[in-house]
């Protein structure tokens, strides 16, 4: 054994590791009894260690052919072999040309002996790069692969060794068609006098911002200095230390490249709470500072749950409409969308959501998008929990946690059996991106999939006294880390070893078969009793409708209503169009109620409703509501033309990752 375990040195374990773990690829029970004995204990055995090297060899030749890592297949970096721990930036906003310029200082580790260091790099204009003490090095930009970007490859002026470090300073420019920026005209913005810029780097886009290793498995630190024009304001997802013309920031903690994120604009700030402060154009300020204002009281529940935050301040961007997500967990800045504001504080769960990220996604992260559902499945399991707790009558807590678990069982029941179909590959928890580029895996899968998994393993294994208790253990166990799948299952079986229930687990079907998750947990449905009633009025012709039948209704059980009509046959016209003013729904001011009300509409083929549909596509670009509003209008024949001119002709006003997968919605050529 101890052989064994010199000759499986540091440098190679990581590799190993995240080789066996893609057990889409790999076997997978060499994988659990490797990992399990932290690598000896059957590598020794001569079958294993045979089978292990023709493994590695076939998945190296293989990936090798693609140019992408054995990490991850979404990027060309090789972390196994150096890994970028620091990034300096200086950079220079250019509104004019819609350009960030300047420099990217990379300090690596080195984990093996190397001639080369790969980065990941996408459309962008390298103008030189220097070793530290200033010497040019040469570099090989490889042919762009279509929404993968461009392998940097940067021969070293001398071979690097084992636990090295090297600086390696990297001048360039991002492209006006950068896809992790949007630039927006006055006219695009509340204030309609000056332009505004942001970011969205996940999944993978972070590569077209700066040169990086564009892998979750990647964490660095990072300083930034950012110049910018009177009277714009620079924000970023790090701590803010001067606000004068060259911005500058801090963060401490080591963050994957998909959380750098960048916004300028002109803005005003007020403050929310000792560490939290919210942000917008000026005429959105005041209603987002009301919208928001529980937002410390969130983020205390958050670390009654899981410890304390370890991000110093926690602030709000509510940006334009064309953002493509309800909100962004970057480090220190949340970004949100201006669709939450709803006037009711209806969508604090939202910002809930993004809280929880702190722990679950940003302090201990996926490490490729395989495995997303590590981020997104245990943000929502834990955004449920904290939002309960907030709740002092413990069955009314019980009650409102199943209530938000069952709305989520709707849409994902939707997403399985009528958006991608029950045999599709990217329903499984644990996904295979080989060839598939991570935003066309996006969906509420691993979110909802991922949650209910968790909820049935809490029921299982004990209930919220015991499993939470886990869920501390788990996050100081590998915060500041990324793990796979494999390691989180490793982990949970030794914490619960002694807890016989584990054995009732399927864990192939959970984690690797596609569909509906094979059992949903027993939840409290008190709260959609009202709703089922309701909708049996609703579908008997010879009822009338009024509002007292929704009167005492919460935001949420008439989400919860509208959603149960989408998921039945259409509602005759006459009948839906008196539904829509009886309950005013028709009028709502309320983002989740007027999304599925227009659905609905152009179920039952309203050609009143048309028009509407498309300036609610038109006025905001959240993903959430555009793509299913577009993939009905496309299914309707009679408004198919229609709906894809909108589009085309809204396309230039959207973000990269918005357009790019409403066009294989509407089934068009890039």
């Amino acid at each position: 054994m101890f052989v064994i375990g010199k000759l499986v040195t540091r440098q190679y374990r990581l590799h190993i590791r995240h080789l066996i773990n893609k057990n889409t690829r790999l076997n997978s029970a060499l994988s659990v009894k490797l990992k399990t004995a932290n690598y000896t204990s059957y590598i020794r055995v001569p079958w294993a260690l045979t089978l292990l090297k023709r493994t590695l060899h076939t998945v190296n030749r293989e990936l090798d052919a693609m140019g992408l890592s054995p990490l991850d297949p979404s990027s060309y970096s090789r972390p196994e072999q150096a890994v970028v721990k620091h990034v300096d930036l200086k950079l220079n906003v250019d509104f004019d040309n819609r350009q960030l310029s300047g420099e990217a200082l990379l300090t690596v580790n080195v984990l093996d002996s190397i001639e080369e260091l790969i980065l990941d790099s996408s459309n962008l204009t390298i103008e030189s790069i220097e070793s530290e003490d200033g010497k040019v090095l040469n570099y090989k930009l490889d042919d762009p692969v279509p929404n993968y970007g461009s392998k940097l490859t940067i021969p070293l002026p001398e071979p690097a060794t084992v636990d090295q470090k090297i600086k390696l300073r990297i001048k360039y420019k991002t492209s006006p068609t950068a896809t992790a920026l949007q630039w927006l005209e006055p006219k695009q913005t509340s204030g309609k006098k000056y332009p505004y810029m942001f970011s969205q780097c996940q999944p993978i886009h972070a590569r077209s911002i700066l040169p990086c290793q564009d892998s979750p498995a990647v964490k660095f630190t990072y300083n930034a200095e950012v110049t910018a024009p009177e009277p714009f304001t620079v924000l970023m997802s790090a701590i803010k230390e001067n606000g004068s013309a060259k911005a500058t920031f801090r963060q401490p903690v080591p963050i994957p490249s998909y959380l750098l994120a960048i916004a300028v604009g002109v803005l005003e700030s007020r403050e929310l709470g000792p560490r939290t402060h919210v942000w917008s154009e000026k005429e959105e300020i005041e209603r987002s500072a009301w919208e928001f204002a529980d937002t410390e009281k969130y983020l205390q529940a958050a670390e009654r749950l899981c410890g304390p935050y370890q991000w110093t301040q926690y602030d709000l961007l509510v940006l334009p409409p064309s953002f493509p997500y309800g909100g962004m967990e970057n480090p220190c800045l949340t970004f949100v969308t201006p669709t939450l504001l709803a006037g009711d504080r209806s969508q604090a769960d939202v910002i809930v959501h993004e809280i929880m990220h702190s722990w679950t996604g940003n302090l201990v992260t996926n490490t490729n998008f395989e495995h997303f559902w590590l981020n997104e499945g245990f943000t929502v399991f834990l955004e449920r929990k904290v939002g309960a707790s907030l709740i002092s009558d413990k069955e009314e807590a019980h009650r409102s946690r199943d209530f938000s678990s069952l709305l989520g069982l709707q849409e994902l029941t939707e997403t399985i059996k009528l958006d991608l179909g029950e045999q599709n590959p990217l329903t499984k928890l644990v996904v295979n991106l080989t060839g598939v580029h991570p935003d066309d895996a996006f969906s509420t899968v691993p979110y909802e999939k991922g949650s209910l998994f968790l909820r049935y393993l809490e029921d299982l294994l004990g209930g919220s006294a015991v499993f939470d208790d886990f869920l501390r253990a788990y996050l100081n166990k590998f915060q500041r880390q990324s793990l796979d799948t494999d390691q989180f299952k490793a982990y949970l079986l030794d914490y619960f070893k002694d807890n016989d229930a584990l054995k009732k687990v399927d864990w192939t079907t959970w984690l690797h078969k596609a569909g509906m998750p094979p059992v949903i947990p027993d939840y409290d449905t008190s709260m959609t009793k009202a709703v089922t009633a309701l909708l049996a009025k609703v579908n008997d012709p010879n009822n009338s409708l009024d509002y007292n039948d929704v009167r005492i209704f919460t935001p949420q059980q008439v989400i919860n209503f509208l959603q149960a009509l989408i998921d039945q046959d259409p509602l005759p016209v006459d009948r839906l169009r008196t539904l829509g003013d009886a309950y005013n729904v028709a009028t709502s001011k309320n983002s989740e109620i007027t999304y599925r009300w227009l659905r609905l509409c152009i179920r039952s083929r309203d050609e009143s409703k048309i028009d509407e549909a498309l300036q609610f596509v038109n006025s905001q670009g959240r993903m959430k509501y555009v793509r299913p509003v577009y993939r009905d209008l496309y299914a309707w024949e009679a408004v198919r033309e229609k709906a894809i001119e909108n589009f085309l002709k809204n396309e230039p006003n959207m973000m990269h990752v918005s357009a790019y997968t409403l066009r294989k919605d509407l089934h068009l050529k890039e």
